[in-house]
C-alpha cells in the first residue's frame, strides 16, 4: 500500500469573531484563529491559558489510593524504615525514581532503588526486585512507571510482608465479564488509567503520578516541589504524553526551571550535546537530552542516568553525560542499520491497516524508535520485532484516532504479553503466531479507528502572507507553547511562494529559501527531500510552515520549518 499524500483542511471561523477576539486581546487575527481552533474562544479563557502555572495544578487527593500511600509513607518515616524504589528504564521511569528518591529523602527516610535491564528483566516490576528489597532489609516498596499489572511481584512482596504502593499510569488488566479493572493486592495503587476521562490527573505520565505523590507528601505546597518540575518534564515529554491540562502546566513550568541550569547531570547532558547555550524548549529536549537519557536504557544500564538527575556533582555528571552520549551515538548507528533493513521489508512484503515486521538480530533496544520513523513516514501504525529462537518481541506506535493497546486487547489470544497506551505499546508473541496476529491486528484497526481509510490529512491553523512573519508574532505564537502531542505547533498556509536555491541536506532534509515580494525566509522540511524536484521545476508553490528561531553562533533569525509543500494551483 502506497503512502496517501496528505489533504490540506484549513480551519475557518467566523471572521468577525477572529476580529472580536483579536481585538480584545490586543493580538494578530492569526493568534485569534488558532485560540478559536483549540476551543479558547473568549478573552477571558485565553488569559487564563497564557498565564497558567503549576499552581493551578488539581488537588493530588483526587487520584484514588493517594490518601493511603501518603499514610503509609508517613508511617515509615515515623519508623524509621527503608524504601525501596523500583522504576523503569525509559526517561520516564528514571526521571520518576528520582522524583521519588529525593521527596523520600527529603522526609528523612534511607532509600534503595533498582532499575530494571530492558535485556535481562523486561519491563516492569517483578519478582526478582522483591527478592532485592526484602535482602536490602526494606519493609515497603514504592513502583513507579511500573506495576499496575505486576499480580506476581505483589504476591510475592506479602510472603515476605513487603507493603507495597504502585504509583504508575499504564493501562491494568481488565476482566472480560466486567468494566472494572483487575488489580494486584497492593497497600495502594495509584493510577490515572483508572480514574475516569474527566479526572484532572487522567494524562499524567509515571513522572507526572510520582510529582503528585510528592506534592501529597509536602501537603500541597507546590513551593517544595517546584525544583522537581524539570524531572517531571522530561518524563512528560519524552513518553509523548498530550501536552494540555496539568501536563502542559508540568512542561511549561518544568522548562523554566530547566532553563536555570541548576541540576549538575542536566546541564552537562546539554554541553555534551552541543545544547547548553540555546533556549531549552520541547523539541531541544526531545532531540538533545531525551535520546541520550533513553540510551542508556536502550544500550545498557539505565540506572546510571538516575545517578546523573541526583548527582550534586559536576564531576560525576560530567562523566557520566559523557557515557550516555557515547550510548546515544552507538544507538544511532545501531537503529539506521534496523530502520534501513525495515524499509527494504516493508517494500518487499508491503503491509495493510498496520506494518507488522520482524527479523533476527534486531536490537531491542530500538526498536520503539524504529516504529516511530515508520508511523512518520508511512502514516499507520508500526509494529517491530526481534526473533529470538521461537518468540518475537518488540514494540509498537500507533497514530492519532486509532488505539493501539485496545487493538491489542481484541488480538490477545495470539499474544504471551502486551502492554502500553493508545499510542505506544509493547508485544511478545510466539514466531507461528505472526500470520495469524496480523490478520486479527488488521480487523481490530478497522473496529477501533475513527476512519481507516480516509486521506490523511493536515490541518492548518489559519492562512497568513510571508509579509506576516516576524518576530511579533513569533513572541505572540509562543504564548500557546510548549508545543507536542495534543498541543501541536501552529501550522501556516502560504500560498504563491517562490523557491530558491533548494538543496538536500541531512538524511533527506530540504533545504530552500521561500519569498514573495521582497520578503524571503530561510526555510527547513525535514524528510521533504523527495519535493525537491517540484520546487526546482516549477513556479510557485503553496506551504505550511511553522516560523521558528534559529539559533547559531549567538545570533538569532526567523526560520521557516516547512510542514508540507504543493504547486501553487494556477489561477485563470
Amino acid at each position: 500500500m502506497a503512502r496517501l499524500d496528505k489533504k490540506w483542511l484549513l480551519a475557518r471561523t467566523n471572521s468577525e469573531y477572529v476580529d472580536y477576539l483579536a481585538k480584545s486581546l490586543n493580538v494578530s487575527q492569526i493568534l485569534s484563529q488558532i485560540l478559536i481552533n483549540r476551543d479558547i474562544k473568549t478573552p477571558e479563557k485565553a488569559r487564563s491559558f497564557f498565564d497558567s502555572t503549576v499552581s493551578l495544578l488539581a488537588d493530588p487527593y483526587m487520584l484514588s489510593g493517594m490518601d493511603r500511600a501518603v499514610e503509609r509513607i508517613n508511617l515509615a518515616v515515623q519508623r524509621s524504615e527503608t524504601i525501596f524504589v523500583h522504576g523503569d528504564y525509559d526517561a520516564d521511569g528514571t526521571s520518576a525514581t528520582a522524583i521519588m528518591i529525593k521527596t523520600l529523602q527529603r522526609l528523612g527516610l534511607t532509600t534503595r532503588y533498582f532499575i530494571p535491564s530492558r535485556f535481562v528483566h523486561g519491563y516492569g516490576f517483578h519478582a526478582a526486585a522483591v527478592d532485592l528489597a526484602h535482602e536490602s532489609g526494606c519493609s515497603l516498596i514504592v513502583t513507579v512507571d511500573c506495576g499496575v499489572s505486576s499480580f506476581e511481584a505483589v504476591n510475592k512482596s506479602l510472603v515476605y510482608n513487603i507493603d507495597v504502593i504502585i504509583t504508575d499510569h499504564h493501562k491494568p488488566a481488565f476482566d472480560e465479564h466486567s468494566v472494572q479493572p483487575v488489580l494486584p493486592n497492593a497497600y495502594s495503587v495509584i493510577d490515572p488509567a483508572i480514574m475516569p476521562s474527566d479526572n484532572p490527573h487522567s494524562q499524567l505520565t509515571g513522572a507526572g503520578v510520582a510529582l503528585m505523590l510528592s506534592l501529597a507528601l509536602n501537603r500541597s505546597d507546590i513551593s517544595n516541589v517546584v525544583d522537581l518540575l524539570d524531572l517531571a518534564a522530561i518524563g512528560t515529554v519524552a513518553d509523548v504524553a498530550p501536552l494540555i491540562g496539568e501536563n502542559r502546566l508540568i512542561v511549561k513550568d518544568g522548562i523554566k526551571v530547566l532553563s536555570e541550569g541548576k541540576r549538575p547531570g542536566l546541564k552537562a547532558l546539554f554541553e555534551v550535546a552541543a545544547s547548553a547555550n540555546k533556549t531549552i524548549d520541547v523539541d531541544l529536549l526531545s532531540y538533545t537530552a531525551i535520546p541520550r537519557i533513553n540510551a542508556a536504557g536502550r544500550m545498557a544500564d539505565a540506572s546510571e542516568v538516575v545517578e546523573l538527575f541526583l548527582t550534586d556533582s559536576e564531576t560525576d555528571a560530567k562523566r557520566i553525560a559523557g557515557n550516555l552520549d557515547a550510548l546515544n551515538f552507538r544507538r544511532q548507528r545501531i537503529e539506521e542499520g534496523v530502520f534501513e533493513s525495515a524499509i527494504n521489508q516493508i517494500e518487499i512484503e508491503g503491509y495493510d491497516r498496520a506494518i507488522v515486521i520482524y527479523d533476527e538480530g534486531w536490537h531491542e533496544g530500538v526498536l520503539g524508535i524504529v516504529a516511530s520513523k515508520l508511523v512518520d513516514k508511512f502514516g499507520v501504525p508500526a509494529f517491530v520485532l526481534n526473533v529470538k529462537d521461537t518468540t518475537a518481541k518488540g514494540s509498537a506506535r500507533g497514530i492519532p484516532g486509532i488505539d493501539i493497546h485496545k487493538a491489542l486487547s481484541q488480538c490477545s489470544q495470539y499474544l504471551v504479553q502486551f502492554g502500553g497506551h493508545k499510542q505506544a505499546a509493547g508485544l511478545k508473541l510466539k514466531l507461528d503466531m505472526i500470520p495469524q496476529f496480523i490478520i486479527a491486528l488488521n480487523e481490530a484497526i478497522d473496529r477501533t479507528s475513527v476512519d481507516s481509510t480516509s486521506q490523511p490529512m493536515i490541518m492548518i491553523d489559519a492562512d497568513c502572507t510571508i509579509q506576516d512573519i516576524n518576530f511579533k508574532l513569533l513572541n505572540e505564537l509562543s504564548m500557546l507553547a510548549p508545543f507536542g502531542y495534543g498541543n501541536q505547533e501552529p501550522f501556516l498556509g502560504i500560498r504563491g511562494l517562490t523557491a530558491y536555491s533548494p538543496k538536500i541536506v541531512g538524511k533527506n532534509h530540504l533545504k530552500l529559501k521561500l519569498g514573495d515580494k521582497g520578503v524571503q525566509f530561510d526555510a527547513i522540511g525535514f524528510d521533504l527531500g523527495d519535493h525537491l524536484h517540484m520546487v526546482s521545476n516549477t513556479g510557485r508553490v503553496d506551504a505550511v510552515v511553522t516560523p521558528t528561531l534559529n539559533e547559531f553562533n549567538g545570533s538569532k533569525t526567523l526560520q521557516l520549518n516547512v510542514k508540507a509543500l504543493r504547486k501553487s494551483p494556477v489561477l485563470t
